[in-house]
């Protein structure tokens, strides 16, 4: 594995708007809130319906189809078309772009472009999805702001730029064909849990039971983990290093998220591959993207010129 050292960009936090202070605990506890107890009503659901609607065939469909759309997310869109954190053959980058797509959060040149203008413009205006961006300082327009974070900014219209920002992968027309069969990869991925449910099940119900548990009640967990980031990230965590905007580390989505949680050390290190600094920051993307080079399937790994333990 060939491994590249980038450097920090790191810098003293005075670059973004100051009018916006800092979050009270008590909006931080609601913001959290909103985004556990829902994770909380699934598991409760799970227990509660255990072999009566649910069982060890519908865990499994939900589960497989949660960690590969999430990689999807991580490894594919975010880690190597956003931010080219390493290199891969194109049959790796199309299986990435397609479990990416069937997360239903945008094709890959929107979602790339996406991103790649909010670290343009990271709490600052500009940002698709900064809690910051908000009007006033008061609790409920504090929660707005949470809300246009989390979930509200998917349906802005795009701005007259946005494209602007994937040259790039424009050029690609693997990619690019890739971006617009988009339906086709959301529609898969409902479709799929839902004949394995039948097949394994041998019933008509498994074919309903695989397309909720494996397809909608997936596609809630992935939209909501990964929005996560977005929102709760840059509200509620720790910050080791001082960098341009309001990100912070948050242990939970560190887990949940496959590794995109310690989203203050990803905007410290913004091109590296690893976002898990310390040896307890679990960052299973990373893990899989070492396996990729270990089998040869990935090289020019870019790590981040920080001492890691």
């Amino acid at each position: 594995m060939m491994n590249k050292e980038v450097k920090s960009s790191s810098q003293e936090p005075d670059v973004f708007d100051s009018s916006a202070p800092p979050i009270t605990i008590g909006t931080r506890v609601v913001t959290l809130s909103v985004v556990i107890i829902p994770f909380v009503g699934i598991i409760a659901a799970i227990i509660l319906l255990w072999n009566r609607g649910f069982g060890g065939v519908e865990l499994g469909l939900l589960m497989t189809m949660y960690v590969l759309t999430v990689l999807g997310i991580t490894v594919g869109y975010h880690r190597l078309f956003t931010h080219r954190s390493f290199e891969t053959h194109p049959v790796v980058q199309s299986i990435l772009a397609i479990c990416g797509s069937m997360a239903l959060q945008g094709s890959l040149l929107k979602w790339v472009a996406l991103h790649r203008k909010h670290h343009h413009h990271s709490d600052k205006v500009g940002d698709p999805h900064s809690p910051y961006n908000r009007k006033g300082n008061g609790a409920l327009e504090v929660l707005r702001g949470f809300w246009h974070a989390h979930i509200g900014w998917f349906f802005d219209q795009d701005s007259p730029d946005l494209y602007h920002y994937v040259k790039d992968l424009k050029k690609s027309r693997l990619l690019s064909r890739i971006s617009t069969l988009f339906p086709l990869w959301v529609a898969l991925g409902l479709i799929i849990p839902a004949i394995l449910g039948g097949l394994l099940t041998m019933s008509w119900m498994g074919v309903v039971l695989g397309f909720v548990w494996g397809g909608l009640v997936r596609i809630f967990l992935v939209h909501h983990v990964t929005w996560s980031i977005n929102s709760i990230c840059h509200i509620w965590g720790k910050r080791p290093f001082k960098t341009t905007d309001y990100s912070r580390n948050n242990l939970i989505f560190g887990i949940l998220g496959l590794g995109e949680g310690w989203h203050n050390n990803h905007h410290a290190f913004p091109v590296s591959a690893r976002h898990g600094l310390k040896w307890w920051q679990i960052d299973v993307s990373y893990y899989v993207i070492r396996l990729l080079a270990a089998c040869r399937l990935a090289k020019n790994v870019r790590l981040p010129q920080y001492q890691v333990s």
